[in-house]
């Protein structure tokens, strides 16, 4: 509230129970879903899938899904795609387009929840891809990075972070920003003026 903001978004919010909240917003895979249904670490769960019905909204990342994969009708259901056109470097300078990586062969680093999902979005660009999967919210140590071979590293930006202490010329950021239907744009900010109606 210091700073002028009224605001609060957070990310796996759902889980911290004593956080008032006045409009809940579930993220979910088109792919895996609630996968076998079960809560970590026997499952992707971190909550049971009822406690989604009581999200306000459902977004659905259809990034990767194939035709039947992506949202149902079901009230409330918004589809989500990832979008990313540049690589960073992760010591500062002049962002690159991805497309002057696509027939190269490059080091994809990813510790987020689904890796392969970072990873083929590159393959489908035409990156040629080494993969390198890590834990969610792996700590990086410079010896992750013994590759090898001397190829550019791409990795998420949430990682990146991670590794600005010892990056070197040759690591990339890939921002990735999500795009919804403006009708869910719509609708949100409606929500959020009605709680600021008194």
């Amino acid at each position: 509230a210091e700073a002028g903001c009224d605001i609060v978004l957070c990310d796996d919010g759902l889980q911290h129970y004593r956080l008032e909240r006045d409009i809940e917003i579930e993220v979910v895979d088109a792919r895996r879903r609630y996968g076998n249904g079960r809560l970590l670490p026997a499952g992707p769960l971190r909550e049971l899938p009822a406690r989604a019905a009581r999200c306000d909204f459902r977004v659905v990342n259809v990034a990767g899904a194939k035709n039947g994969e992506g949202p149902g009708t079901g009230f409330g259901e918004w589809p989500m795609r990832l979008v990313f056109d540049r690589a960073v470097p992760v010591r500062g300078g002049r962002p690159r387009s991805l497309e002057s990586f696509v027939g190269h062969r490059v080091h994809a680093v990813a510790g987020i929840g689904n890796p392969e999902r970072f990873f083929g979005m590159l393959r489908d660009m035409g990156i040629a891809v080494v993969p390198h999967a890590f834990a969610d919210h792996h700590r990086y140590r410079e010896s992750d990075f013994e590759f090898g071979s001397a190829l550019p590293v791409l990795m998420t930006e949430k990682d990146a972070v991670k590794c600005a202490g010892f990056a070197t010329d040759a690591f990339y950021a890939v921002p990735v920003r999500a795009e919804l239907p403006e009708a869910f744009w719509v609708k949100l900010l409606d929500r959020l003026d009605a709680l600021r109606t008194p």
